[in-house]
């Protein structure tokens, strides 16, 4: 009050909006105070140098292991260098994109760091993603040639040169195992990451070595790998998490194991793999963090030293049930990958009394501003858009400046050339100086994790002849299950059907945007500026899809698959002939069902034919082909144990 009435003594014809009130000694706090975090890195260093030094000092410690394979740091420095040898010979040099679509392998990390080797950035194709996204991804990008395993090169536009991964650079006679020439330096290109995209097509993000190198030398600093630990990379690397997990273990001496490439959507599975590789280090999204708890046993992390979370917001009582259960430190981490993955970090604490976890403070030479709409910082406990300057900031989106020039602006407290990038977080600067992140001031949200854009799921379902308007929005009906729900009004009054919908956005969108439920309506209900009012859609009626074609069980396996499923989704009954994602269904709740099926019918279900059933009853089919399979498999091992017995004899 006393600024307030200081500013109005000042200049009294000003409108009360235009008045900063904010006390000098409390702006210094949190604007220069709170940002001082310059600290020396090696600001010169590529992401490849660092690893080149590191196999120089460990050559013959293990770096990378994937199911049975082990290989050195020697072994894999080697292997790199023959690709990138062989990319440099085609034309890879600074700047230059290059495409790499391939499952996790020990090729796809060869080809990772062979790109970067070559003084190339990588352009991450997930084969996960759909053909009409891959082909987005390929035209917006235009990398010189993609590096495939051999099996999706069908899948790949012919426009562009495509090689093998396992064949390319794999002879040790055609291309030199030595270090290539240093030809970039650490303005140039690591990386294009992309994300969803409000204009309804996916952007994306150019990120330099410089914000990677200091990111990851901050997290050594911080949690401080020793040649002991091993990392597991389990994040798809389309995206930005999967950087550290690839790289910092690999830079700093530790060993880096991969998991299988369906084995990161599978609690018991994923639990196997920490255990047989001796994980020391792991990163977890919230969601998939709780879904990791409920089907694992208590204390299953024991030999965990740390668990990194970020993607979503980690709610208090899920820290506090970690916490309870397991052993390891836990941390919340926060940022985007416009600033080369996080931007804060916070350790949790057991005794901790907070209402919100934080996401703590800025890493090194990284500046966080919470800032009302004239750009003017807001009182600690206020809330304010978060903004990030520093070296970790990215270049900006790829062949977007109009959008670059949007979302990265002129730094109002730094020097000439100095940006800031506009997140769309809101956030608040608690007493202590940790901060607290409060939710979005747009359409974009997280599900599981993943970054989406309303707009882009839009946008692809309005492209549907079925579909006259649509409006998508985020829901978390129940706690904790937050999920996307589609608001449909068909073409010409037909409600479309939505195993068609379904069908056609899988060829254009990724799984996790695909919205669980569709609500056909009437018309969308819109507020006074003729704007759709999402506050005025209706709950999604949970039950309508088992109801309109019930069938019921007929078989042992049906009836305790219907009996799980209606528990899972939180459904009274559930027929044979119900599709699970058109009951509301999504991945977490299918790694649900899966870990129940183990934990109730003792039969492991890969995930693939889950997702490819169109219904209960062939689920249940699968589930009886797989438990007879593995009954052959025990009377084939019981008879040859006799006949070696009987040999014995």
């Amino acid at each position: 009050l006393a600024e307030l009435t200081r500013a109005l003594e000042q200049d009294p014809e000003a409108p009360i909006s235009a008045l900063d009130i904010l006390p000098e000694a409390e702006r210094r706090q949190i604007v220069v105070e709170d940002n001082e975090t310059g600290t020396e890195f090696s600001r010169y260093a590529c992401l490849h140098e660092m690893f080149e030094a590191q196999a120089a000092k460990t050559p013959d410690a293990i770096a990378l292991t994937f199911a049975d394979d082990r290989l050195t740091y020697r072994e894999l420095n080697a292997r790199a260098n023959r690709l990138a040898h062989r990319l440099v010979e085609l034309g890879v040099g600074p700047e230059t994109v290059v495409g790499v679509c391939g499952e996790r392998s020990l090729e796809l990390v060869v080809g990772l760091i062979g790109v970067l080797k070559a003084s190339g950035a990588y352009l991450p194709l997930d084969p996960e993603n759909p053909d009409e996204r891959l082909a987005y991804l390929i035209d917006d990008a235009r990398p010189m040639l993609i590096l495939a395993h051999e099996r999706f090169r069908t899948r790949l536009p012919k426009a562009v040169a495509i090689f093998s991964l396992e064949e390319i650079g794999a002879s040790k006679d055609a291309w030199s195992d030595r270090d290539p020439g240093r030809r970039a330096t650490a303005e140039n290109l690591a990386y294009v990451i992309y994300t969803s995209g409000s204009t309804g097509r996916p952007k994306g993000v150019a990120v330099a070595h410089r914000g990677v190198v200091n990111r990851l030398q901050w997290m050594q600093a911080r949690y401080s790998l020793t040649e002991v630990d091993c990392v597991l990379q389990k994040t798809p690397f389309g995206f930005d998490v999967s950087v550290w997990e690839f790289f910092w273990p690999l830079t700093v001496g530790a060993r880096l194991t991969l998991a299988s490439p369906d084995d990161h959507r599978d609690p018991r599975r994923l639990n196997e793999v920490i255990e047989r590789e001796r994980v020391t280090t792991l990163h977890f999204v919230p969601s998939m963090l709780q879904t990791f708890l409920n089907a694992t046993e208590a204390r299953a992390l024991d030999g965990v030293r740390r668990v990194l979370c970020s993607g979503e917001e980690l709610s208090a009582v899920l820290a506090g049930q970690f916490l309870d259960q397991q052993t390891p430190q836990l941390h919340n981490l926060y940022g985007p990958t416009e600033a080369s993955i996080d931007v804060t970090a916070h350790e949790c604490a057991s005794a901790s009394n907070d209402a919100r976890v934080p996401i703590g403070r800025p890493i090194w030479n990284t500046q966080i501003y919470l800032l009302d709409d004239c750009l003017r910082p807001t009182p600690s406990g206020a809330a304010g858009e978060l903004y990030i300057g520093g070296v970790g900031l990215a270049r900006g989106y790829l062949g977007r400046p109009d959008l670059t020039a949007e979302r990265f602006i002129p730094n109002p407290f730094g020097a000439p050339g100095e940006r800031l990038y506009r997140t769309g977080d809101l956030a608040r600067r608690r007493p202590d100086g940790d901060i607290e992140y409060l939710g979005r001031l747009d359409d974009q949200v997280k599900i599981r994790g993943l970054r989406i854009e309303l707009a882009e799921v839009e946008a692809a379902l309005s492209k549907l002849d079925a579909i006259g308007q649509v409006a998508v929005v985020a829901r978390e009906d129940a706690a904790g299950d937050k999920r996307l729900v589609a608001y449909v009004v068909g073409r010409d009054g037909v409600k479309p059907s939505w195993a068609d919908v379904r069908a056609a956005l899988l060829h254009e969108l990724p799984e996790y945007m695909i919205p669980s439920t569709f609500v056909a309506i009437d018309a969308l209900p819109l507020t006074a500026n003729g704007k759709v009012d999402r506050k005025a859609l209706p709950a999604p009626d949970a039950e309508a899809a088992s109801r309109r074609r019930h069938i019921g069980p007929r078989t042992a396996t049906e009836e305790a698959l219907c009996r799980i499923w209606a528990e899972v989704l939180g459904l009274e009954t559930v027929g044979v002939e119900d599709n699970f994602f058109e009951l509301g269904g999504h991945s977490l709740k299918a790694i649900q069902v899966i870990s129940r099926i183990w934990r109730d019918l003792g039969v492991s279900l890969p995930m693939s034919a889950f997702y490819g059933a169109d219904a209960l009853s062939a689920v249940a089919e699968s589930v009886d082909i797989i438990r007879g399979l593995e009954c052959l498999n025990s009377l084939r091992n019981a008879s040859s144990s006799s006949k070696i017995e009987e040999f014995e004899i």
